[in-house]
């Protein structure tokens, strides 16, 4: 039997049929195995029956109900709690993520780095089509993050990471409403000086449908962590 190498975690949310095509380009880009665990918040969400339909001719995908704290965060934890696979890749379900770059993100990870980012904003990265106010924020917070805080990443805010499962386990999740969950993890591995790496990435704003992104109501939250990214803690995060 084929070791697994990684869970592609994605929350979705009203996405019917317009998640398939995102999980076909999975399927054909990720060539390590993995499975890809799609969780939304509404048992009576469409995005249930097409992912089944996926599944009947893919084992490697599957559903998952998330009937606890609802939400991207929420859903992302559970999808991540649901898998046992070592490294632990989160992505959209709208088609934003470029897949191709998944097995690069688990090859960082697996040669040692706690956090491998798809970064926007390094050389060979580029953002299409996101709105300019929350494009600029983005850019200003992640671009200041690496050159203040030294996080490892031009680009902490992107939810495309992926993420040793060890790490997660002795860091713990916070998060517990929207995406911000990229920026906290960010933040921890910086203040307990765990090493972060990056490769570029073409992000792609979705042409369909809702984004799920509240950047007011966020906003306090990212800013919580970005402020954590420049403290630093001499112990384990274990007892931290």
């Amino acid at each position: 039997m084929t070791q697994l190498r990684c869970c592609i975690v994605m929350p979705a949310r009203l996405e019917g049929d317009a998640i398939l095509p995102v999980l076909d380009r999975i399927a054909e880009s990720v060539t390590l195995p993995f499975e890809c665990v799609v969780v939304v918040d509404d048992p009576e969400d469409p995005t249930i029956q097409v992912v089944a339909k996926k599944t009947d001719g893919d084992q490697r995908f599957r559903v998952v109900i998330n009937e606890a704290v609802a939400g991207p965060a929420g859903a992302i934890k559970l999808g991540i709690a649901r898998s046992s696979a070592p490294v632990l890749v989160v992505t959209m379900a709208d088609g934003s993520d470029d897949p191709r770059a998944i097995d690069d993100l688990v090859r960082l990870v697996e040669r040692g780095v706690v956090i491998a980012a798809a970064s926007r904003y390094m050389a060979g990265g580029q953002q299409v089509g996101a709105p300019f106010l929350k494009s600029a924020l983005s850019r200003l917070a992640g671009l200041s993050l690496w050159f203040f805080a030294r996080v490892g990443t031009h680009d902490a805010t992107n939810s495309f990471k992926a993420y040793d499962r060890g790490f997660l386990e002795r860091v713990g999740i916070e998060s517990d409403c929207g995406f911000e969950m990229g920026l906290e993890l960010v933040a921890k591995a910086r203040r307990f000086s765990l090493r972060v790496a990056e490769i570029p990435t073409i992000w792609l704003e979705r042409s369909f449908g809702d984004s799920g992104f509240r950047l007011w109501k966020w906003i306090p939250k990212y800013l919580r962590w970005y402020f954590v990214a420049f403290t630093r803690s001499r112990t384990d995060p274990r007892s931290d």
